[in-house]
């Protein structure tokens, strides 16, 4: 036997020996699409693998050990269109690192310590249109050796040790130039030479960011004449004095969009002084932004006298006294004021604006009049505001308005029919108590109105003429209300042009059997969530157009066997899931229609059965109608002999049904997914969700395809149908973004609840998690499911630092890339991009 000793030094010298070769020879990079996207993140790697197609259009090697990349480095790869390198602690890049990759568009190297870059670098990418060097401790761009890139649209340098802004002279090669990011280093100053080459050669479609460089001073005339697209400057001074200079620097600069303000947390500035917007004075502004400014002067009129003629202005959290005192003449077209504070309502007078848009504000009550006699756009959602009477011309001052929307607010009384509103075209009073709705008809004037949405508006539907007058109405929702004796009457006799109607969650038990008669152009119909005890057909046969009928959750029985065949002829998809089914021979007709309408079900398997008790969560389909059949030549026989036909008739009922509890409930059907994942989010996430989980899914390497309401439901759908068919049964996973707003959303938790039961429903499913902050548990345990679900999963917790996101959202990755189907159809043209945020907005 071999002593202990050289046992030992065996081992070491195996695992010695185990550890130089190739990794990935045993963690082979993930194929994300065959032949042309690969995933070689993290996986230890110290040289680039070549165990690859030659094919390869995607390639990630984040989070490597690439130290060194020497020269025709990626030559195995020709056909590259995006390349990966964040992470790899690579400090040197021969010349000709990249030659060959002539179709290269997209070069990330995010986070490398590059201590030596060779003059010839980037040769060989001439089709390079985005560069992303994020923390490369480059010093200047002037040794940035990209001169020859002619088709460079986005360079990102954010987050280095630049202290000097000087644009150089290899910048009037770079015609395409569209977007350069300079922000998070250490620029103090700017000077009338470093701009030299842009007064030479203007860049007119050029944005450029230097938020979060410690500005103290620009020379005075250094942008004169220039032209930029976009300038953002936020969290860069560490007084007024400062920022005041810097202003009076800009003199002369032609600006499509001008940022100005402080992120969320990166405010360093202790006051604001109205003299710092004098500088505005000199510069040509077309749109005006400041956003998170601690004290904003009160004097709000002095403080704007400079942007009198820009077009559009907004102001992003501000602490605002009020506006009541800007000017008639000054010419803005288009305000926002978004999570502002104000003491009370604006009342503005605004001879020019045309699109007003004040959601989310705080700090008043209730809602006064304004005139703004050209106004044709107007959103006031989420103010808590009240309405003492609503709703007239006189009321917003104009009688030109088109878009009105008035949702999440507090209590709308109801004493004008929008008498001088009459051009409106959408009405959005969602979420708001209305009071008096059922006194007149309150939409008399709105014959122009295609949208109207009264959803949870605390309304009891007793005047059978509150849709009098809505003849152009295509859209209606009043989901969350409710009707007198539960039934619905015939209210719909003039808005003949519907298309869409969603009566969910108004507790119907019943229909009238004319209610629908004038909805002959009507094609999505939701009923889910009420109180239907049977599947009446007859009230829906008039609807000849009806593509989509939902009746899910509510506590539909059967149907009588003679009204089955009054279903209108283009129904496409009838939603009869989350019902109590009774499967008996009584309803042995209803239960064979519904095997023979399988095609027309939406997620039939879905359909289980309630009653009898042996029969309980089997599925509807299940149900056969050899066990009703009883034949007429056992009546003429002894009572014995049917006591012994009926026992053995039993044990085989017994029998049967018992092998079908042991088999388990039927899966749903493989096959082809739309999505990589489905998003479920509070709306006060939203912009979370663009700027962060879509950038960086969407854009990123690999990409994802996420399904969002906003985006990629289908138009005239309802919503309950675009969750469960856009939604849940096109996407591998879901992802849940839980914040506060999540946990109080009533509608969150409903969506939450139906991941719940299609996880349970799926075994290709998998709800992944994305906590946004830290979260209050008395608050999370209102949620006991979620609670009990996070405390025992992994979930993932959103970190805004450098290295949190990082590690985010390669978990993220990971996770989305678990049984994701390879499909190279449509993606082989894809550009994907991953941007590395380096400040938080």
């Amino acid at each position: 036997m071999m002593p202990h000793t050289h046992l030992a030094v065996a081992l070491m010298t195996a695992m010695a020996f185990l550890s130089c070769l190739r990794s990935e020879s045993w963690e082979p990079c993930v194929q994300v699409v065959p032949n042309i996207s690969y995933q070689c993140m993290e996986l230890n790697l110290y040289k680039v693998p070549d165990n690859i197609p030659t094919s390869t259009k995607i390639l990630d090697l984040s989070f490597n050990h690439l130290n060194h990349l020497g020269s025709h480095s990626f030559s195995s790869f020709p056909e590259l269109q995006v390349l990966d390198l964040s992470r790899c602690e690579i400090q040197m890049i021969d010349d000709n690192a990249y030659q060959g990759l002539n179709h290269l568009a997209t070069l990330i190297l995010t986070g490398n310590p590059i201590q030596s870059l060779a003059l010839r670098a980037f040769s060989g990418i001439p089709s390079l249109q985005k560069l992303v060097a994020v923390e490369t401790n480059l010093a200047s761009l002037e040794d940035f050796p990209i001169g020859h890139l002619k088709t460079l649209k986005e360079l990102n340098v954010a987050h280095n040790l630049i202290h000097s802004f000087k644009v150089p002279k290899y910048f009037s090669n770079l015609p395409n130039l569209e977007y350069l990011d300079l922000s998070n280093n250490k620029i103090q100053n700017i000077y009338h030479g470093d701009l030299q080459v842009l007064h030479q050669m203007p860049l007119l479609n050029l944005s450029l960011d230097l938020s979060l460089n410690p500005l103290d001073f620009i020379e005075p005339g250094a942008f004169k004449e220039i032209k930029l697209n976009k300038l953002t400057m936020r969290s860069n001074f560490n007084s007024i004095d400062a920022m005041k200079t810097c202003i009076q620097g800009l003199a002369g600069l032609k600006i499509n969009r001008l940022v100005l303000g402080e992120f969320k947390n990166e405010r360093n500035l202790e006051s604001f002084d109205k003299s710092v917007m004098e500088g505005l004075c000199n510069l040509t502004i077309e749109q005006f932004r400041i956003a998170n400014i601690r004290e904003f002067p009160e004097d709000v009129t002095d403080s704007f006298n400079c942007l009198a003629n820009v077009s559009m202005i907004s102001l992003l959290s501000l602490y605002l006294d009020n506006l009541e005192a800007i000017p008639e003449d000054f010419r803005w077209q288009h305000l926002e004021l978004v999570n502002c504070k104000f003491k009370r309502f604006p009342t503005l007078k605004l001879n020019s604006l045309k699109k007003f848009v004040f959601i989310h504000n705080t700090g008043m009550s209730t809602f006064v009049e304004t005139e703004l006699p050209n106004l044709q756009f107007l959103a006031l959602k989420g103010n808590d505001l009240s309405f003492k009477g609503c709703c007239s011309h006189t009321d917003f001052g104009t009688t030109k308005l088109k878009y009105l929307d008035l949702s999440f607010n507090g209590i709308i009384t109801m004493n004008s029919n929008f008498m001088g509103l009459e051009q409106l075209e959408h009405l959005d009073l969602q979420h708001s108590a209305l009071k008096q709705a059922n006194d007149f008809s309150i939409f008399l004037s709105l014959r122009n109105l295609h949208y109207l949405d009264i959803s949870y508006t605390q309304t009891r539907i007793v005047f059978h003429g509150i849709f009098h007058g809505l003849v152009s109405l295509q859209t209606l929702k009043m989901a969350g209300n409710s009707f007198q004796n539960n039934l619905l009457p015939d209210i719909f006799t003039e808005v003949t042009n519907l298309t869409v109607l969603d009566l969910s969650k108004c507790q119907l038990e019943r229909l009238s059997q004319r209610a629908f008669d004038p909805l002959t152009k009507l094609q999505v119909l939701n009923m889910s969530h009420n109180k239907l005890l049977s599947l009446d057909v007859l009230p829906y046969e008039p609807l000849r157009s009806l593509q989509i009928l939902d009746c899910s959750f509510n506590r539909i029985v059967a149907s009588k066997e003679q009204e089955l065949q009054h279903l209108p002829r283009s129904l496409a998809f009838l939603n009869l899931t989350q019902n109590d089914f009774a499967c008996v021979c009584e309803h042995q007709h209803f239960l064979q229609w519904l095997k023979d309408q399988r095609q027309l079900l939406v997620e039939a398997e879905q359909m289980v059965c309630t009653q009898p008790l042996d029969m309980q969560d089997m599925p509807v389909l299940s149900f056969r109608n050899a066990t009703c059949q009883i034949s007429k030549m056992t009546i003429s026989v002894s009572v014995l002999t049917v006591l012994l036909v009926s026992v053995a008739g039993v044990l085989v009922y017994k029998f049967y049904f018992h092998l079908m509890l042991l088999a388990g409930c039927k899966k749903y059907g493989k096959g082809e997914n739309t999505y990589d994942a489905f998003v479920i989010y509070s709306s006060q996430d939203e912009d979370w969700v663009r700027n962060e989980l879509v950038k960086n899914l969407e854009e990123g390497v690999p990409p994802f395809q996420l399904c969002l309401h906003y985006r990629d439901f289908i138009p005239g759908v309802a919503i309950a149908a675009n969750i469960i068919q856009e939604g849940f049964h096109k996407s591998r996973k879901v992802i849940v973004v839980v914040s506060q707003h999540f946990i109080q959303s009533r509608w969150c938790i409903f969506e939450y609840e139906i991941a719940q039961t299609w996880q349970f429903l799926s075994s290709r499913a998998g709800i992944i998690f994305i906590v946004l902050q830290k979260l209050e548990k008395s608050l999370l345990r209102q949620q006991v499911e979620l609670y009990r679900l996070l405390s025992r999963n992994t979930y993932l917790e959103w970190e805004d630092t450098v290295l949190g996101r990082h590690i985010f959202w390669r978990r993220l990755r990971k996770a989305l890339l678990e049984g994701k189907a390879w499909s190279p159809e449509g993606t082989e043209d894809a550009e994907s991009s991953q941007h590395e945020a380096t400040t938080s907005t």
